[in-house]
């Protein structure tokens, strides 16, 4: 099975780990902890919450986005690079999160598929 979604999630994480300047990052550590146990055990519902909870939170973050956006008063070099950057980071969260929510709702449509 393609452990893809999961793997781009355990890099987004460990980016953010080296951004915080902190060695030792508790949110960071459980959400790395999360994301091997769900590589190694291949939980269905555990990777249902997973992806519906990245989702929810990289359309929440679409909205600060947005909303960072509205206080530049002109749209320059710095607007574009939030533009560009922001938006496809958020993108392949939600890309990824929702092909990982696709591959664990039908976790078992494929199982039953191919025993028949």
């Amino acid at each position: 099975m393609n452990i893809l979604p999961e793997l781009y999630f355990i890099v987004s994480v460990l980016y953010y780990w080296s951004l915080t300047a902190l060695l030792v990052n508790p949110v960071a550590i459980i959400l790395l902890l999360l994301l091997v146990f769900q590589i190694t055990t291949r939980k269905q519902v555990l990777g249902i919450v997973i992806a519906a909870i990245l989702i929810l939170i990289s359309s929440y973050l679409v909205l600060a986005l947005l909303s960072e956006l509205s206080e530049f008063s002109e749209f320059n070099n710095d607007a574009r690079n939030l533009v560009v950057f922001g938006f496809l980071y958020l993108g392949l969260n939600i890309t990824f999160g929702g092909i990982m929510l696709y591959k664990y709702i039908n976790k078992n449509k494929l199982k039953y598929a191919k025993v028949t």
